[in-house]
């Protein structure tokens, strides 16, 4: 069917809004921090085919994959169709999924008894089960890394609403007034979805906006391929590092190949680290969207949709039983330290022919703490993400204290966590002055965060990396700064590892510093008036701005 340039701007952007519209409904429907504050969710519109033709713009790490996810699941369930009152649930990071608290909820949407479309969400939940509250940091397969659930079809009227299935999850989860509340957004949003659909289809006809869905993705599929071509036909290497393995103290590199050939890219990770012991390892489909999120974040502007079209002319090659597309049932709780990682590699693979397209590496680490009481009978789990510097590009600074590109939350307001959490407050939440990689653009600044805990029973756990080996700078641009944890409990100072976790006691102090991203170009380079922004800002200390950059004050 032919649409005209006028119509199809008009539905594809409704097919846009749909996405955004359940992203906000899940967000203020939901019980926990880690989704109404953090915003660690993700909301797409499919095709009857399972494609991706529309997503809201929250979490990119979610997104590149909601389709295999999804077509994955098909393929486990069979030829019976999903029926209009059934839905479609998996967290399996086996089965197309990617960590077990990033639950993935599909409901069908029909139109006069046809399947016309898929309403998709994905929430991080707060507790999935599992080892040990909040993160399950020490263990060492998935079994105790929480509830697995597999792709499954089931019956939202006899399996969830007081049914089977919602009674498993609730037996299984130490929270369960928030986990079950956050499922309970997630079909929300997706009938929110649905409603928005089929109203799009009553103002403009099912088969007009079929052929936008169509077309939108060949959209996003002709700019990749245009955005490709502009890259010189080559093979581009780049590698980066985890700090360690979670066991010994030896980086752990992934390498991969960039090919460039005409329109077509082909990325592959041979060299990179075989699977690790602890729970660093990524699930193949977490690796697939960390790849097509750099490409898409390098290649192509906001203006073109991230959907399934433009993975079209990209090819992926990840070595199984690598730490980037592990053998089950290794753990992957902390898939995205890895994920950086390659999404690191990437960036500077690409960075000696698309100079002005690059970011150097920033702090680029999900670090995850989590503050649990187990009081009488009752758990209560605090989860927050934190984030960091971001690196510098050529034409401008890195972000500061702000989450890193492919988990994208937002920070946990002090305000929601005083509200909600008795057994601890925050006592300070500052930049780190002098934290960023120096350059002709300096990186971004990393920042402290500060925890009093009030009680007895308290549980520290968390898992990030960047603690050892600091993001590099780019063309001449210095390194960022590492991160760390540590506990003081009166005059002695506890360190924590990147992957650990410690029992609190009350008046103990957690404190975590985040690091900066690394500088572009070098800083000798670097505007007068910038430099003395920054001194003036406190940003950069006076002695670290003489040193490095030769700043004489007026």
């Amino acid at each position: 069917m032919n649409v005209s340039k006028a119509d199809f701007a008009i539905i594809s952007q409704n097919l846009l809004a749909i996405p955004r519209e359940m992203g906000a409904k899940l967000i203020q429907s939901s019980f926990s921090t880690i989704v109404r504050e953090a915003r660690d969710c993700s909301a797409a519109i499919l095709d009857a085919e399972g494609r991706v033709i529309a997503q809201v713009d929250q979490i990119p790490i979610l997104l590149g994959s909601m389709s295999s996810t999804f077509r994955w699941s098909l393929e486990y369930l069979g030829d019976d169709p999903v029926q209009e009152d059934e839905f479609v649930i998996t967290n399996d990071p086996y089965s197309g999924g990617q960590h077990l608290q990033d639950v993935f909820i599909f409901c069908p949407v029909y139109y006069e008894g046809r399947l016309v479309a898929y309403t998709a969400t994905v929430a991080h939940h707060l507790d999935i089960g599992g080892g040990s509250a909040g993160i399950s940091a020490s263990a060492t397969d998935v079994y105790g890394e929480g509830l697995r659930i597999p792709p499954i079809k089931l019956n939202f009227n006899r399996d969830w609403n007081g049914g089977a299935f919602e009674r498993l999850v609730k037996a299984n989860v130490r929270v369960p007034d928030l986990t079950l509340g956050d499922f309970d957004a997630q079909f929300a949003a997706n009938a929110v979805g649905k409603r928005r659909f089929l109203d799009l289809i009553a103002r403009h006809g099912v088969d007009k906006v079929e052929a936008v869905g169509v077309e939108t993705l060949n959209y996003a599929e002709r700019m990749m391929r245009a955005a490709i071509r502009r890259i010189p036909d080559g093979v581009y290497v780049g590698e980066d590092f985890l700090d360690d393995d979670g066991i010994g103290n030896e980086p752990v590199p992934i390498r991969v190949t960039v090919t460039v050939k005409g329109d077509e890219i082909d990325v592959d990770f041979a060299g990179t680290a075989q699977q690790v012991r602890c729970n660093l390892n990524s699930p193949y489909a977490a690796t697939v969207s960390t790849v097509l999120c750099c490409l898409k974040a390098i290649l192509t502007g906001a203006d073109v949709p991230f959907n399934q079209g433009g993975s079209r002319p990209v090819s992926i090659q990840i070595p199984q039983g690598t730490v980037l597309n592990p053998r089950p049932p290794a753990a992957v709780r902390a898939r995205l330290e890895a994920c950086y990682r390659a999404y690191n590699a990437i960036m500077m693979a690409l960075s000696e022919v698309l100079p002005d397209k690059v970011a150097a590496p920033g702090f680029d680490t999900l670090t995850v703490g989590s503050l649990s009481r187990l009081n009488g009978d009752k758990y209560s789990v605090y989860l927050e993400v934190f984030g960091g510097g971001n690196g510098a590009t050529q034409s401008s600074d890195g972000c500061s204290a702000v989450d890193s590109p492919l988990s994208n939350c937002t920070n946990t307001p002090v305000e929601t966590a005083d509200r909600n959490y008795d057994y601890f407050r925050v006592v300070r939440y500052e930049l780190v002055p002098d934290s960023c990689g120096h350059g002709a653009k300096r990186g971004g600044l990393g920042f402290i965060k500060e925890y009093e805990v009030l009680s007895a029973g308290v549980s520290l756990a968390l898992y990030g990396d960047r603690f050892r080996l600091a993001p590099r700078g780019l063309a001449g641009g210095m390194s960022g700064s590492t991160g760390a944890c540590y506990v003081t409990r009166g005059a002695d100072i506890i360190h924590v590892g990147s992957k650990g976790s410690l029992a609190l006691e009350p008046g103990d102090r957690v404190v975590f510093r985040l690091g900066g991203g690394g500088g572009y170009g070098n800083p000798i380079h670097r505007n007068r008036q910038s430099i003395e922004a920054d001194v003036q800002a406190g940003l950069i200390t006076r002695p670290v701005a003489e040193a490095v950059y030769g700043y004489q004050a007026p």
